[in-house]
């Protein structure tokens, strides 16, 4: 005869329950932790580029679209046989911007305004050739002797129309505080890059205004950010006493860092050779007042400026010297987001435990 199998049902007492409730918590908030572990480090790395070297290609060349392969930096020939002018679609004080084609490709071409500018252009150039990296727009090619520079085409333009993207349908659900932090730690992090690049630590001088600042970066699809001027972008050397000034005309406004503007009084007219040089904390003088347009006015935005709020007071400290460096600010963004989506995903958590 067989025997059945007596199977037990047990009932957990009124005690027993909530006792386990506190355990089943903390093994949730653990798997949210390795989550958001992942999820953040993929998200740092998605452009599949390294710090170093876009697409994965060797120095000095590119891989643009589906192709596989590697092509080198175009030569002034290939540009001038293979590469078709669609239509201007800019003009800054140094480069006129063309939208053109290569191979069934959008890509730009930029070209030199004014003769006496060349050495403006050069630099740029040079910048561009040397600071290849995730950070920065793709270089396709270049000839020096017709002043020109091919480089990746990105629809979506630059920062200026940011606001505007965010409100077409497409982009909508990107116009969240989640991704617009993710811009600002894009472009704290390009700082920081600058700020410690191969040749040392460049000032982004184009940067008088807000306007300004926003038409030298570029808005790519996935919604990062990569600068894409870099014509004024001077060296600060102090183991040689050497420091910067971003040109040679008087900088007014709220904008610019204290040590930029004229140090003595409306009665003392200005004098660029009795104007003191400074440093690269120029730069972070003016990272709040940008990330505060990347934040926005979203639902959650105002959350993340209480949470930067310490680190930005640090940034308008008056003495350069007592601001934090670029990757301090940008240690600290990323802790912010950290802890914000952990709160997003899991509410109450911490007062449940």
């Amino acid at each position: 005869m067989e025997k059945k199998a007596h199977f037990v049902k047990r009932d957990f007492s009124p005690r027993e329950a909530p006792s386990l409730l506190p355990a089943l918590l903390l093994v949730a908030v653990l798997l949210l932790n390795a989550l958001l572990y992942l999820y953040l480090g993929n998200l740092h790395g998605s452009s599949g580029r390294a710090d170093a070297e876009p697409s994965l290609c060797p120095y000095g060349s590119f891989r643009l679209g589906p192709v596989k392969n590697c092509s080198p930096w175009l030569s002034c020939e290939a540009i001038s046989r293979e590469v078709r002018k669609l239509k201007c679609v800019g003009e800054g004080a140094v480069k006129k911007v063309f939208l053109s084609e290569w191979k069934e490709n959008k890509v730009v071409i930029s070209q030199l305004t004014k003769p006496e500018l060349k050495e403006d252009f050069l630099h740029g150039l040079k910048m561009l050739k040397a600071l290849q990296s995730k950070h920065v727009v793709r270089l396709l090619g270049y000839c020096e002797k017709q002043f020109t520079i091919l480089t990746e085409y990105h629809p979506l333009g630059s920062l200026r129309g940011l606001n505007e993207t965010l409100h077409i349908p497409k982009y909508k659900s990107m116009n969240t505080w989640h991704r617009r932090l993710m811009l600002a730690i894009d472009y704290v992090s390009i700082i920081r890059y600058l700020h410690s690049s191969p040749l040392g630590t460049l000032v982004m001088c184009d940067s008088n205004d807000l306007d300004k600042v926003l038409s030298q970066y570029l808005l790519t699809s996935d919604f990062h950010i990569l600068v894409n001027d870099l014509d004024a972008l001077p060296l600060v050397n102090r183991s040689a006493g050497r420091l910067v000034k971003c040109g040679h005309r008087e900088l007014w406004g709220e904008f610019v860092a204290p040590e930029q503007r004229w140090p003595y009084g409306e009665d003392v007219p200005f004098d660029d050779d009795l104007m003191p040089p400074y440093d690269e904390k120029t730069d972070i003088w003016k990272i709040p007042d940008v990330s505060n347009f990347f934040l926005g006015h979203v639902e959650g935005s105002d959350i993340v400026r209480l949470h930067l709020f310490d680190i930005h007071a640090a940034c308008k400290k008056k003495d350069p010297a007592e601001r934090p460096s670029a990757q301090e600010i940008l240690d600290t963004y990323k802790k912010v987001l950290t802890l914000l989506i952990r709160e997003a995903a899991m509410p109450g958590t911490r007062e449940m435990l």
